[in-house]
């Protein structure tokens, strides 16, 4: 018997066990054109969905129902019976109503902007639209449960059968249907989270305090979790924009919505005894970032009851084939509406084809308990650092028993069980120790604390070393090691050395997360690629390991560098960072100099000692895991940098005293529709003469790649300054405007224009300190007379995976002046991004 249609058999037993309905099929008109938008319900029920661009629809219910309704504006109403309680793949055909022909413009899609009826509920939405109702009370508190699961998806006979799966073909005993899609999925991985939310709208703070969480299926799950938090993070439907993967879509209930969206009066209803208009909505445009769906506004209040979102297929999003959301509210009385559940679910797939096979990412949210207006003290929401607490992650069944506000429904119990029972199979272990060296770049030893890595840093070019090998590692227990240690060994052919490096960090208190750190590094360095000086003693720069460039970047120095350093957050997202570094630098090359000018002659090795004291301040920026290293979980939070460095000659026997200050600010903008601009400012000023080593270089760019906050056309040390001040801007518009060119839409373009530009100085006794008789030194340029700036223009998502910029110097490019001065030119990168 075909394996496809037994497992279909066997499943439809268990469906019939637990008395729900599933019904999947097309809507068609008589002339065989698919009937997008069409309205799908249970006789006698709100439980419902609309058809999509296709025609095609899916629904069940955890009830028995034994009929059918199919309806669209200007077409008959059809009532289907249903004989059985599972129905795949059926037809319906719907017939223009007589007294509907001459309202062919409604029938084609095309909705009127004047005397619509649903143009006129929604601008009562608008006049009555309340805040937050939380907004409304001084403080707030409310218990929240949360369920994240990944699930692969389109289970078929093929994938069955697959060598991959052979020896595991036990997991497909718990395949199941998406209530969404009508798809088969296999369960992958599950999360339970029981906290307790509390706000206060007066200091506008707000603090989780996790309760208890339970997983099953990859063990370093916080990564997986948070990027799903990251990816459905909280949102107002009454906003104009919703943000989800980093764009911004226009709601269906935004002041816009009008010029974007199509609305349609469908059906009225009693819900919870109150009555209740169902309004369909779906875009106007293709290629835009819109929803289509319905939504349940209550009479008199005009307070949403229900909504659901399903993203256009057609909209400017990569690797995600459908997104998915569902709202319910509570209306408590007329001028209080909170949120009770909250469904979202996405389909990430290469592309957006319906058979093509992708996982699915969902997490249901539901809030209860709500409590107002207890005060409870600032400390309370600004002390606490990290939430780790290991009992919480131990808590047993009863806790959840009396603390899930869902019970798991019987496919979710299996899945613990299921994937226990995968932990202990080695082909399984095999997948995931592959899928980890990739995500991490580190190779994993089971028999050891160690990992081997970064493996992507193994080979590495310059004109001065030639061809580079490089071999690393890390000491690792777990995600939450409250301390690490790092190490690489590197060779250089051309210049026969070896390189190495060797850190340590140490995590002394959680609560505030006091850790100490310091290493040592010798190595070769392109120090003229970045304003703020690094004190990593592991890094190295990209522009030093370049293998083709724009012109020859033969000016390299080597560094021995020692540092250690004491930081701690106090507050949530506030660094201080007391640190000591000794360096010693000198030119890495024949053609490239650092020598300088002193009492007794002329020197070409500088040695250095700075002490540094920064502040980094982080605000809205959340963070995963609890060790002495954390990952950053959002992108949309601004970054606040302070610094002052001091140089005492009489440390250690060093060369300069000096005093640089330093400060940069970086704000992502989310410009609602119109995409994302991320804005960068940056200032600095050396108080004291310090050799060209010190000193502050406008950062160049001789690579093809595209790298934020250094200039394309510049090269390295072509501007040198000892007090600076520099700006970038880069707005990427997601598509808005390609989307309105008809021969490029359906290319699903991104453009991306960026300026930038910076001003400095050089004192007349940095020129001389530096100036001497060896050809090989660089002439002290800075850009005092105007600002430098250059700009590009750039098209993004090229294949889903590129970009290229076209950038144009704006200045400073007078042939006789900057005879190598580069105009033009041309940079690229690659990114896998929503």
């Amino acid at each position: 018997m075909n394996l496809k249609l037994l497992i279909f058999i066997f499943f439809f037993g268990i469906f019939s066990a637990f008395a729900q309905t599933k019904v999947s099929g097309y809507v068609f008109d008589e002339f065989d054109t698919p009937v997008a938008f069409a309205t799908i319900i249970f006789k006698g029920s709100t439980t419902g969905t609309i058809t999509n661009e296709d025609g095609r629809f899916y629904l069940e219910s955890d009830e028995t129902w034994d009929a059918l309704t199919v309806s669209f504006i200007g077409y008959e109403t059809l009532n289907i019976p249903l004989e059985k309680k599972v129905n795949y793949d059926l037809k319906f055909i719907l017939k223009e109503e007589a007294a509907q022909l001459d309202q062919v413009v409604i029938i084609s899609g095309k909705q009127p902007k004047k005397n619509n009826p649903a143009i006129d509920l929604l601008k009562k939405i608008w006049a009555n639209k309340r805040s937050n109702g939380l907004k409304q009370f001084k403080q707030y508190q409310y218990d929240k449960y949360e369920k994240v699961e990944f699930d692969l998806n389109t289970i078929d006979s093929a994938l069955i059968r697959s060598k991959m799966f052979k020896g595991m073909e036990f997991v497909f005993n718990e395949v199941d249907t998406s209530r969404v899609t009508g798809k088969t999925y296999l369960p992958m991985f599950i999360n339970e989270a029981v906290s307790q939310v509390y706000g206060d709208n007066v200091m506008s703070k707000t603090k989780e305090v996790l309760k208890g969480n339970k997983n099953s299926g990859f063990s370093d799950n916080q990564v997986i979790i948070d990027f799903v938090d990251d990816l459905y993070s909280d949102f107002n439907v009454y906003d104009n924009y919703l943000k989800f993967f980093d764009k911004s879509f226009v709601s269906p209930l935004s002041r816009t919505g009008v010029s974007t969206y199509n609305y349609v009066l469908s059906d009225s209803a009693f819900i919870d005894n109150k009555w209740c208009y169902n309004i369909i909505y779906y875009p106007r445009r293709k290629n835009e970032l819109t929803f289509k769906g319905d939504f349940w506004v209550a009479d008199t209040t005009y307070a949403i009851k229900e909504i659901n979102l399903q993203a256009s297929k057609s909209a400017n999003i990569n690797w995600v084939k459908e997104i998915y959301i569902e709202q319910e509210f509570e209306v408590l009385n007329d001028s209080l509406f909170l949120v009770k559940r909250d469904y979202m679910m996405s389909d990430f797939a290469f592309n957006k084809k319906e058979k093509s096979r992708g996982i699915y990412g969902k997490r249901t949210t539901l809030y209860d308990n709500y409590k107002f207006d207890i005060e409870l003290d600032k400390k309370f929401y600004e002390k606490e650092v990290t939430n780790y607490h290991e009992d919480v992650y131990n808590r047993d069944e009863s806790f959840w028993s009396e603390n899930r506000l869902e019970e798991l429904n019987k496919d979710e119990k299996g899945v613990y069980k299921m994937l226990d029972t995968l932990k202990t199979v080695k082909k399984f272990k095999r997948l995931y120790n592959l899928g980890s060296i990739l995500a991490s770049g580190y190779i994993e030893f089971n028999t050891l604390p160690l990992d081997y890595g970064p493996i992507f840093s193994t080979f590495g070019f310059n004109e001065v070393e030639g061809l580079r090998l490089r071999t690393g590692g890390r000491t690792y227990f777990g995600p939450n090691d409250p301390w690490r240690l790092e190490g690489f060994l590197a060779y250089g052919f051309d210049d026969d050395k070896f390189k190495y490096g060797i850190s340590g960090k140490w995590l002394i208190d959680r609560k505030s997360r006091l850790i100490i750190s310091g290493g040592n590094r010798r190595d070769v360095e392109q120090i003229g690629a970045s304003l703020t000086t690094s004190t990593d003693v592991l890094g190295r720069s990209l522009a030093s390991s370049a293998v083709v460039g724009t012109s020859v970047n033969d000016k390299l120095t080597t560094i021995n560098l020692t540092s250690l350093a004491v930081q701690a957050e106090p507050w949530r997202n506030v660094i201080f960072r007391l640190g000591g570094n000794y360096r010693t630098l000198e030119s890495a090359s024949s053609t490239f100099s650092l020598d300088y000018n002193t009492a007794t002659g002329v020197a070409s090795e500088i040695k250095q000692f700075e002490s540094t004291l920064s502040l980094s301040y982080f605000p809205k920026r959340k963070m995963t895991g609890f060790g002495v290293e954390r990952r950053i979980a959002n992108d949309d939070f601004a970054r606040l940098f302070a610094q002052v460095s001091l140089g005492d000659k009489s440390v250690l026997n060093s060369d300069f005293d000096y005093t640089k200050l330093q400060f940069s600010y970086v704000q992502p903008w989310q410009i609602g529709g119109f995409g994302r601009l991320t804005t960068t400012l940056e200032a600095g000023k050396t108080f004291g003469e310090v050799p060209l080593g010190l000193l502050s270089v406008i950062p160049g760019n001789q690579s093809y790649f595209s790298i934020y906050n250094t200039f394309s056309q510049l090269d390295f040390y072509e501007f040198v300054t000892d007090t600076y001040a520099s700006f970038h801007f880069e707005h990427n518009f997601n598509g808005r405007l390609f989307s309105r060119i008809p021969f490029l839409r359906k290319l699903n373009l991104r453009e991306i224009v960026s300026l930038r530009g910076a001003w400095g100085e050089i004192s007349d006794e940095n020129i001389a300190l530096n100036t001497t008789n060896n050809p090989n030194n660089i002439d002290l340029v800075a850009p005092s007379n105007k600002p430098y700036y250059e700009y590009s223009l750039g098209v993004g998502n090229i294949f889903k995976v590129f970009r290229i910029d076209f950038n144009f110097r704006g200045n400073y490019k007078d042939a006789q002046l900057y005879p190598n001065a580069r105009k033009f030119g041309v940079t690229g990168s690659f990114g896998f991004y929503f």
